[in-house]
C-alpha cells in the first residue's frame, strides 16, 4: 500500500531514538499518521512543526498498519512567524484540534482547504483572531454540534455581522466567541480526552493582550 499526497502537520512525537510518529492532515487521505524515521534529527524536527506544509509519500504493507512516510519540506510557515509568539500559539492550537477533533483516515476537501485557508489567515492578516473563532464555530458545526447563530449569547460576527472596529472589542469578541466554542468542544472531539493544552494557552494570551 502507498500513495502521495500534500500535508499540513499536525503534530510529531518523538518515536524511539531517532524517529518521530507524524500526524498531518491531507486533501485525499484526511487525517493520517505515519512514523518518519530520522524524524527526530535537529534538521527534521525544524521541519516537522504544527502549520507546515510538507510533500508526502506513505508506504504499508497492510492498509491498517501506521506504516512509514518519506517528508519533503513544503510550505514553511512557522518560519515566517517565528518571532511572533502570538501566532505560533495560534498555530499551535489549531493544529491541536484538527489533531484531536476529526476521525482518522476519512478524507474532507472542504475541510481541508478551510483548515489551510486559516493557516494562510493566521500566517498574513492581523485579523487572525476573527478568522480563527469563525473556524472554530463552523468546525463545531461540521462535527455536528452547530451552535445556533442566532442565540443571545453568540457574538454578533459570528452570526455574519462585522467584527467591532477598534482593537480591544475586536479582542473581547473574540474571546467570547472562544468562551463559547470551547463549552461544546469537549463533546464533539474523536479524542474525548483531549485537554488541548496550546487552545489554552492561546486563548491565555489573548486574555493578557486584552486587559
Amino acid at each position: 500500500m502507498q500513495w502521495s499526497d500534500t500535508g499540513i502537520v499536525l503534530s510529531a512525537r518523538k518515536h524511539g531514538e531517532t524517529s518521530a510518529i507524524l500526524h498531518v492532515l491531507t486533501e485525499q487521505h484526511g487525517r493520517h499518521a505515519g512514523l518518519v524515521r530520522g524524524g527526530a534529527s535537529r534538521t527534521r524536527r525544524g521541519i516537522l512543526q504544527p502549520g507546515n506544509e510538507l510533500s508526502l509519500a506513505w508506504r504499508a504493507r497492510l492498509s491498517e498498519h501506521l506504516g512509514t512516510f518519506t517528508v519533503e519540506a513544503g510550505r514553511a510557515r512557522v518560519a515566517a512567524v517565528l518571532h511572533e509568539p502570538a501566532r505560533l500559539a495560534a498555530f499551535a492550537a489549531a493544529c491541536e484540534l484538527v489533531d484531536s477533533a476529526l476521525p482518522e483516515r476519512v478524507p474532507d476537501v472542504t475541510g481541508h482547504r478551510a483548515f489551510r485557508a486559516l493557516l494562510e489567515t493566521i500566517e498574513s492578516d492581523d485579523a487572525w483572531p476573527i478568522a480563527y473563532a469563525r473556524w472554530e464555530f463552523a468546525l463545531l458545526a461540521a462535527l455536528g454540534y452547530a451552535i445556533d447563530p442566532t442565540g443571545a449569547d453568540v457574538p454578533p460576527f459570528l452570526a455574519g455581522q462585522q467584527a467591532p472596529d477598534d482593537p480591544r472589542g475586536r479582542t473581547a469578541a473574540v474571546r467570547a466567541a472562544l468562551d463559547l466554542t470551547g463549552a461544546h468542544l469537549p463533546n464533539a472531539l474523536a479524542d474525548h480526552k483531549a485537554r488541548l493544552p496550546a487552545r489554552a494557552r492561546l486563548v491565555d494570551r489573548l486574555a493578557r493582550q486584552s486587559s
